[in-house]
């Protein structure tokens, strides 16, 4: 069986950098994942990510972007687009995203398949909440992610 993981990474106390966290957050209230699949909160752990992420067959991480467009603007990169969008720092954790898969190619344990999903933040300042426009997007991160967990093969199943 592969091992999946579902990250979603950023600072949950500066409003929209939160936003990984706060979909994962939704998808493990709404959805229940096969046991081959880990949804997890990585906060703003940077390389200590690499311990979650190592044997990971698939990568499917969910960000704030800074891509330079209007606010709730969405993006979804895989494979070889994510190194090249990280390697011009576009996700607002990128340093740590870009060193954890580097190190698993040094480790020649490289992950299979990556897809980034993420949003373009409104504000970026001390506080629990998304902004309105950020939150206008979890739903939709939700049926990306779902959509990609299926292209994967993995069904997920509402929580009634």
């Amino acid at each position: 069986m592969e091992k999946i993981v579902v990250l979603g990474i950023g600072n949950i106390l500066m409003q929209d950098e939160g936003f990984g966290v706060r979909v994962v957050e939704e998808l493990t209230r709404r959805y229940t994942f096969p046991d081959t699949v880990e949804v997890l909160d990585g906060g703003t752990l940077g390389m200590e990510l690499l311990r979650f992420i190592k044997g990971a067959d698939r990568l499917l991480i969910i960000d704030a972007i800074n891509g330079g467009s209007e606010p709730g603007a969405f993006f979804q990169f895989a494979n070889e687009e994510v190194k090249a969008y990280f390697k011009h720092k576009v996700s607002m954790h990128e340093l740590g995203i870009q060193d954890v898969l580097a190190a698993l190619e040094v480790l020649e344990e490289p992950v299979k398949d990556v897809v980034v999903l993420g949003v373009q933040p409104a504000v970026i300042d001390v506080g629990l909440e998304l902004s309105e426009t950020v939150q206008a997007s979890v739903d939709n991160a939700i049926c990306r992610t779902l959509r990609v967990l299926d292209s994967w093969g993995i069904n997920c199943l509402p929580l009634t």
